[in-house]
């Protein structure tokens, strides 16, 4: 019978759990795929390029919402027990409340094993894959950019100006500051086109003007008709992966080399390995593999509502204090994330503080069952 009813809340727990996590997630995903509509209107990147990155976005968005959302679902689940009298039923059937906490510690176990996988391996895994997406693209979008008596800067180290944009798709009146690389160039055409040759993006310029500057010497040549290939720039759009996008396994070994002062083989990262970002990557374990401790604590707090039946005159007083305790127990995790690097006391202090939560309010709960 235990077994049953022990299967039913967990059943309820997580149902709940997974139901809210992807409505609260696709909402985020929303919002934030609004967001990133920049790297089609400004950066030219096409709608394919777009709609993976995004994609590739969600898994971050569940492993940010993953503690919050949990505590969610188990304070809605235990008051809704409490409202239709099911918790009765179970200290009817011998189940003391140290069982059904300890039953709840087990749920809240497995949910920290899932966030762990999320946000240590899942996410910087989909993050690095939604950042090589923008790095491979070829701008499609970059010819709906150009407007009249508008400065077109979305690659590195160019910038165009169109003075008509003709109804043919042809233009007039074309300015090209190229200082990408180490000759810089101005290039002037009365006309020009962009065509699409093998996947590749070429300006075609007409009747105009090319002057090199380098160092200190000038030269201008004149041309009939030559082919710019814009697949040769890059976006402005930033295509280094970022500390969160770095896997696991490729920040501890960062880590500890760099702690140990040994040396480092910079083409075993994808990224700079060296001492400035020492605090970073410290953080961000941090974040990926002892933030998720939190999950137990905030499960223990949700406890605190079968502590009163509903009859009691305080059980409205242990419902606000569980869910504000709760919620400001994983705001605190947050806050106190950013400032663990700042100095060994605070690191210390954000070490210790789930625990003395988890077992003061283990050990209040134990005292009042």
């Amino acid at each position: 019978m235990k077994k049953l009813i022990f299967r039913k809340i967990t059943k309820d727990t997580i149902a709940f759990f997974l139901l809210v996590t992807i409505i609260f997630g696709s909402i985020v995903w929303v919002i934030q795929a609004v967001n990133y509509l920049d790297y089609v209107t400004e950066d030219g990147h096409g709608l394919k390029t777009y709609f993976l990155f995004t994609l590739f976005s969600f898994p971050k968005i569940i492993s940010k919402l993953i503690p919050f959302v949990f505590f969610i679902a188990l304070f809605f689940t235990l008051i809704n027990y409490e409202t239709k009298n099911e918790l009765y039923v179970l200290w009817a059937n011998g189940i003391s409340k140290l069982e059904f906490i300890n039953k709840i510690l087990v749920i809240s176990i497995f949910v920290l094993l899932f966030q762990i996988f999320f946000s240590a391996f899942l996410s910087p895994f989909t993050q690095y894959k939604a950042r090589l997406f923008l790095k491979d693209s070829n701008i499609d979008f970059f010819t709906s950019l150009i407007k009249e008596g508008k400065f077109i800067n979305v690659v590195e180290g160019l910038t165009i100006f169109i003075d008509k944009k003709k109804s043919n798709n042809t233009f007039a009146n074309i300015f090209i500051d190229d200082s990408s690389k180490a000759q810089n160039r101005i290039i002037y055409a009365k006309t020009g086109k962009i065509v699409e040759n093998n996947k590749k993006k070429i300006f075609i310029l007409n009747n105009g003007q090319i002057l090199n500057k380098e160092k200190s010497k000038f030269n201008i040549f004149q041309f009939e008709e030559i082919n710019f290939d814009l697949s040769n720039y890059n976006t402005n759009t930033i295509l280094a992966p970022k500390i969160q996008e770095i896997e696991t396994r490729q920040l501890l070994n960062c880590y500890i080399s760099l702690n140990r002062k040994s040396f480092i083989d910079q083409e075993n990262y994808d990224f700079s390995c060296e001492d400035s970002i020492i605090k970073e990557i410290k953080e961000e374990m941090l974040k990926r593999l002892f933030k998720p401790i939190y999950i137990p604590v905030v499960a223990l707090i949700s406890c605190i509502l079968i502590m009163k039946p509903k009859s009691d005159i305080f059980f409205n007083r242990a419902r606000n204090m569980s869910f504000l305790l709760g919620f400001f127990l994983l705001v605190l995790s947050e806050s106190l994330l950013r400032y663990s690097i700042s100095s060994n006391l605070m690191f210390l202090f954000y070490i210790i503080t789930p625990f003395l939560f988890f077992f003061s309010t283990y050990f209040f709960l134990n005292q009042n069952k």
